[in-house]
């Protein structure tokens, strides 16, 4: 399969990543969103992360204007329906994954592949709802993406050879390196990742360390880059508590329940890096723990 355009939809925190890695790689790329804003925001975002790049002597500032040139933005899904590979970025909600690809599969030319950036959700359940589960694939980029080396590639029960060593040789062009995982909930990453982080939050809960001891204890006894809780934070508290829900939800074992702390945090709307507050406080000069 011959893919030159990607349509990619959500123009949030990983849409515009992915947007910006398929743009500096050569492909012509159609960013959708709901809001106007959202897109501005994401092409400033894209140009502030290209500038750092050329900065950095990554890229040349012909490598920034060819990149920008090559994105356009639409309010309106359907466009999408003519590129060779969409990308769905929503948010981590299956109904809102389902309606998207609901209101795109009519549109979709057959040839069209379509993906999901999901971080947790069963790629069978979501590619059975569109007309095409064998064309269908689960391509999960980390976050920041311009960055992170990683994208993990989930294939569905569908899932037909041809698709999977389409999105192979796409990895590798992106100049990234792929990990293929079977389709279980949160796949690798997640499975091992946002446990921990559930389990830092029960040792805040329980009182054996404060957010500052539990933090430091990762980074520097474990040689962590960011402690479990600033990790937290800057994922969304609210995805960390969705990918807990998928794990207690799909392998129905009591050591994937979300510790009670992590749903209050939620609950009072602190999600993290994302709303000024978590479990550290950014409003101010530098963050402060909250506990």
């Amino acid at each position: 399969m011959t893919i030159e355009t990607v349509g990619i939809v959500g123009a949030g925190q990983m849409g515009n990543g992915i947007a910006h890695v398929f743009a500096l790689a050569g492909y012509n790329v159609l960013l959708n969103d709901i809001a106007q804003d959202s897109l501005d925001k994401a092409m400033a975002t894209i140009e502030k992360n290209l500038d750092r790049q050329v900065s950095r002597a990554k890229i040349t500032a012909e490598d920034k204007a060819a990149t920008l040139a090559r994105i356009t933005t639409t309010l309106t899904l359907t466009d999408l329906g003519q590129t060779d590979l969409v990308i769905e970025a929503a948010t981590e909600r299956e109904d809102v994954k389902n309606q998207i690809f609901k209101t795109l599969v009519p549109h979709l030319k057959p040839t069209t592949i379509l993906a999901s950036n999901t971080s947790s959700i069963s790629i069978t359940r979501l590619a059975s709802k569109t007309d095409r589960p064998e064309r269908f694939m689960g391509v999960h980029f980390m976050n920041p993406v311009p960055v992170m080396k990683l994208v993990e590639l989930i294939r569905g029960i569908a899932t037909d050879d041809e698709t999977y060593q389409t999105m192979l040789a796409i990895v590798a062009k992106l100049g990234k390196t792929a990990a293929s995982a079977e389709d279980f909930p949160a796949f690798i990453v997640n499975r091992i990742l946002i446990p921990m982080i559930n389990e830092a939050v029960y040792t805040l809960y329980e009182g054996v360390g404060n957010v500052q001891s539990i933090d430091m204890a990762m980074k520097l006894g474990a040689n962590h880059p960011m402690g479990p809780l600033e990790l937290a934070d800057f994922i969304g508290l609210d995805t960390c508590l969705a990918i807990m829900h998928v794990l207690h939800d799909g392998l129905a074992d009591t050591k994937y329940r979300p510790c009670p702390l992590l749903v209050k945090y939620v609950e009072a709307g602190w999600l993290g890096r994302k709303t000024g507050r978590g479990f550290y406080d950014y409003r101010g000069e530098t963050p402060v723990p909250t506990r």
